[in-house]
């Protein structure tokens, strides 16, 4: 068996490297243009030739390097992926540390398990590329096998990007979100959602490995050319979309609450909160005095905001009859239940609605709850990653993505992690939302640049939808959204204020949130496709 080349392990490095400073932080987006094609590079050479030879045109010549055998790929795909997600994720750590209550050893254990996890993505692109390809030693690394790689390179990672999705349910920062501040490229999610951006990038990317795979002749006007639609699709960064009028402003408070052990929260200690949030809401600093807000929003915090807790209720309440303006608050909802004779209570993360009179009308239930954060899949099996959910209880997981109404609007509403989730954040507008409203509490990510990630990834829902969305977070960032995931309007992050958002309702639908992940859908077709034809191919000619 031929051992991987050295310089494919180099390669590997280099696109694992590339693909982690892409997104924020650091953030260089430029690089996403060429951040795969080292990877796809290694799998296409990845074997030494050193005591084969070639047969081509009845002539034989010395031995290129080889493309990947289908567990090499697997194994230089997977090595990217662990060394990606480390590189990107590597804030789940502090998280499982800091707050899950994990000692260090185990906090490290279960990062290297997710990133061992997640990454066998990265190896299954590998894998289903070195499969495309082929080898055979007769006609091993020939032109028209390599040419047939780098055609299906950017359906394989669009597929693997979307079986990430559905079935690890873990899209975070799909390779398309690297240009959402491409103004002008972003217009193409409104078709296509964010896999068409992962398709793009990646095209340009197998044009570069083209290049480098190329015969010397080739390989300059290759290179030029790539270089060249790089340059005019990364040049849309900095083309200014028009601005887009509002009528309306919320008022979004960012209470800026610390994570703290449920037993800090005295009485005191919670009834101060209170008071703080409804003084901010009703005077916020550096607002207009006779500013009249549609819409107050409290987003998901740490708080122990009961939605059966009178203390909580009636502040809230009294918020909303002073300000005469509807209040949208983050909390966790009881729903009572009887079980064998006696009352249990069901547990959720919501998002609930009081009306400008004071009454409580509308809640929506989280549908997506975060493993490890909301709820413990496998009990048994996790038993040890118990302190995960010390703080947040078992959560029941929502039924549906029905907008809330208020304030004369209908919102779809999604809280933090279901922000990463495009074809669920869609189920909002399609069902008539006008405006989309997201609250988190990235306060669990500290002060790494997970925050930044998940605002740019709530940025593209709002491209998508062709919606306003209005981020409210507990520590930040807290934001008004345009239709083109442009940010209108901002406050720093980790301090107690309150922003007002303005924003406009819209009524027309995308394509995108009529017909959700179709593109994705059928990158999968055309990739089970080139897989059988290859199968096909093979059989005949073996």
């Amino acid at each position: 068996m031929l051992k991987i080349h050295r310089n494919a392990w180099g390669l590997v490095l280099l696109s694992a490297a590339l693909q982690v400073v892409i997104f924020p932080l650091p953030g260089f987006y430029g690089l996403a243009w060429v951040a795969v094609a080292p990877l796809l590079v290694a799998i296409l050479q990845a074997r030494s030739p050193e005591t084969l030879q070639l047969q081509l045109d009845g002539r034989l010549e010395p031995a290129r390097l080889l493309p990947a055998s289908p567990w090499q790929g697997f194994v230089l795909g997977y090595v990217c992926g662990i060394l990606w997600f480390a590189g990107t994720c590597y804030w789940i750590f502090d998280t499982m540390h800091r707050y899950g209550g994990l000692p260090v050893p185990a906090a490290a254990l279960a990062l290297i398990l997710f990133c061992m996890y997640v990454g066998l993505y990265h190896g299954m692109f590998g894998l289903l590329l070195a499969l495309v390809v082929g080898y055979t030693p007769k006609h091993a690394g020939s032109g028209a096998s390599i040419r047939r790689g780098l055609v299906a390179v950017p359906f394989l990672w669009v597929t693997v990007e979307f079986a990430r999705t559905r079935i690890t349910g873990f899209p975070w920062e799909l390779l398309g979100y690297s240009q959402t501040g491409n103004f002008a490229l972003t217009r193409i999610a409104t078709l296509v959602g964010v896999y068409g951006l992962s398709f793009e990038i990646v095209l340009v990317n197998s044009v570069f490995a083209s290049a480098f795979l190329a015969p010397k002749g080739r390989r300059k006007w290759l290179l030029t050319a790539a270089c060249a639609v790089a340059l005019i699709l990364q040049a849309g960064r900095f083309v200014a979309p028009p601005t887009v009028a509002t009528d309306h402003m919320a008022l979004l408070v960012q209470p800026n609450i610390p994570i703290l052990e449920g037993s800090m929260w005295t009485r005191e200690y919670f009834q101060d909160t209170l008071r703080d949030l409804t003084a901010l809401s009703l005077h916020p600093a550096g607002e207009k005095a006779d500013q009249h807000y549609d819409l107050i929003v409290w987003p998901e915090s740490p708080a122990p905001f009961y939605t059966n807790d009178p203390l909580f209720r009636d502040a809230v309440s009294a918020l909303a009859r002073q300000s005469r303006t509807w209040v949208v608050t983050g909390s966790i909802g009881i729903t009572p239940m009887m079980h064998g004779g006696g009352e249990n209570s069901q547990i959720f993360n919501s998002a609930v609605v009081v009306s400008s009179q004071g009454e409580w009308v509308g809640r929506y239930d989280k549908v997506h709850l975060v493993p490890f954060g909301e709820y413990l899949p496998f009990p048994k099996l996790f038993a040890f990653a118990g302190g995960l959910t010390k703080e947040v209880g078992e959560f029941q997981q929502g039924r549906t993505h029905t907008p809330l109404d208020a304030a004369g609007a209908r919102w779809g509403t999604f809280i933090c992690y279901e922000s990463i989730f495009p074809d669920e954040v869609r189920e909002g507008p399609r069902e008539g939302a006008q405006v989309l409203l997201n609250i988190s509490n990235d306060g669990w990510y500290g002060d790494s640049g997970a925050w930044k990630q998940h605002l740019q990834q709530t940025e593209m829902r709002a491209i998508e939808n062709d919606r306003w969305l209005l981020a409210g977070a507990n520590t930040g960032k807290t934001a008004s959204i345009d239709p083109y995931g442009r940010i209108v309007a901002t406050i720093p992050r980790k301090m107690r204020a309150a922003l007002g958002a303005p924003y406009a309702l819209i009524s027309g639908t995308t394509f995108y949130t009529r017909h959700g992940d179709w593109f994705a859908y059928l990158c999968a077709i055309i990739s089970v496709g080139v897989l059988l034809a290859r199968f096909v191919f093979a059989g005949r000619t073996a």
